[in-house]
C-alpha cells in the first residue's frame, strides 16, 4: 500500500529518454512511493510505470504534473479538467498556461507553477 494514497499523480508528456525530466519525475514519484500513471506520445515504461497513450480515463487522480508545453496542451484541456477533475495541476517549467489555470481555477483546482522534482525532493509536494 502507498505512503500516498491519496496523491495519484498523472505525468503528462511522459518519456522513457531518461534525460528527460518528465522521466525524472516518475522515477522520483515512485522512490518517494506515490502512486503514479503517465500519457506521453509514445508507449514505454519508466520504472515500473506504463506510459500510456491517449486520453485513458484514469481514476482518483489526485494531480496533474504538466510537461507538455502550452501549445501541446489544448486537446488535453476537457479530458484533465472534465475526464481526470484533479484537484491539483501542477505547470512545471516551461509548461504555464494561463487559459488551462484560469479553467482549472474556475473549478476550483489548485493552479501551482512549480517544479514537482523540487517540490518531492523538498518534502512539500
Amino acid at each position: 500500500m502507498s505512503e500516498h494514497p491519496n496523491k495519484k499523480t498523472l505525468v503528462l508528456g511522459a518519456s522513457t529518454n531518461p534525460d528527460r525530466f518528465s522521466n525524472i519525475c516518475i522515477n522520483d514519484l515512485v522512490l518517494y512511493d506515490y502512486p503514479v500513471v503517465a500519457i506521453g506520445l509514445r508507449e514505454g515504461e519508466v520504472a515500473g510505470v506504463q506510459i500510456q497513450k491517449g486520453t485513458p480515463a484514469f481514476q482518483d487522480v489526485h494531480t496533474v504534473t504538466l510537461y507538455l508545453g502550452p501549445q501541446n496542451q489544448e486537446q488535453y484541456i476537457s479530458y484533465i479538467l472534465e475526464t481526470i477533475r484533479p484537484k491539483r495541476i501542477i505547470f512545471n517549467p516551461g509548461t504555464w498556461n494561463p487559459v488551462l489555470a484560469e479553467k482549472a481555477g474556475k473549478l476550483g483546482v489548485v493552479v501551482e507553477s512549480k517544479c514537482t522534482l523540487l517540490m518531492l525532493s523538498g518534502g512539500y509536494f
